[in-house]
């Protein structure tokens, strides 16, 4: 019983949580959000809602003004503080131009204190499992947006995180290459059984790959309706032409429509 409870807990509580700016903007207001091991939520709302604030809050990145985030199944340090597991996908690749595609992806691993020679090991299997294999010696240069893309998933997740906090990863590719590493990015997940949180403002994308949709308003950001898409994994091709998926997108967007409106 004591196992099934501490499985129960969430693996992320974002309790009344609001942030205002010093120039007095209010980018999120209340929010309440549990986020639980392995599923896949996505943060579906207009552009400046607060979707990419609550991310870094989350992340560590930045304080809360109000509110707690609280980690109840986390690793605690020796004062008691919790320790989160993350990693981060931001908009922008963020790769180092004067390292190559292996380097970029051992940062984290040589800036925790891991060996060369496993760092070396665990970051080629990552390039791999992204599709980069044969690609470990390339520059940033020499990729294009949706390889850059792979490389940066593939350094968050070298970590082996808990969480894998998204923020509109592929919002700048063209949509064949965004097709691609959404069904990449579900297999990874599906492999891995990370927690996945995804900034989107696309409806058709926070369908295609979510279990939960958290809709939010415009500024103050809050959450305004959590949708729950139990469509089985894996998820292909055909769900996209499905009446499952065009149900659930004429939902989402009366929903998000509702939410741009409050």
């Amino acid at each position: 019983m004591a196992g099934a409870a501490a499985s129960a807990r969430p693996l992320v509580s974002i309790r009344n949580v609001s942030k205002q700016f010093v120039n007095g903007t209010l980018a999120i207001r209340g929010v309440d959000l549990d986020l639980r091991t392995a599923e896949f939520v996505s943060l579906l709302g207009p552009s400046g809602c607060g979707k990419s604030t609550l991310l870094r809050i989350i992340a560590g990145l930045a304080s809360p003004s109000a509110g707690t985030v609280e980690w109840p199944t986390s690793v605690y340090g020796a004062s008691g503080e919790a320790r989160p597991d993350v990693g981060f996908v931001f908009q922008d690749p963020t790769l180092m131009p004067w390292s190559n595609t292996l380097r970029n992806v051992m940062l984290p691993l040589t800036l925790a204190g891991v060996s060369m020679g496993e760092a070396e090991t665990r970051s080629a299997e990552m390039l791999a499992l992204v599709g980069l294999k044969g690609f470990e010696t390339s520059y940033p240069r020499e990729l294009s947006g949706g390889m850059k893309m792979r490389v940066s998933i593939a350094r968050s997740l070298v970590t082996r995180p808990k969480i894998l906090l998204m923020d509109e990863p592929f919002a700048a590719l063209d949509e064949i290459t965004r097709h691609k590493l959404n069904d990449d990015l579900l297999e990874l997940w599906w492999r891995n059984r990370f927690t996945a949180v995804f900034v989107t403002h696309s409806v058709f994308e926070s369908v295609y790959l979510s279990q939960r949709i958290v809709v939010m308003a415009a500024r103050p950001g809050r959450v305004m309706a959590d949708l729950k898409n139990e469509v089985a994994y894996p998820r292909d091709a055909l769900f996209r032409t499905s009446a499952d998926y065009a149900q659930l997108c004429r939902v989402a967007s009366e929903t998000l429509k509702q939410a741009i409106a409050a």
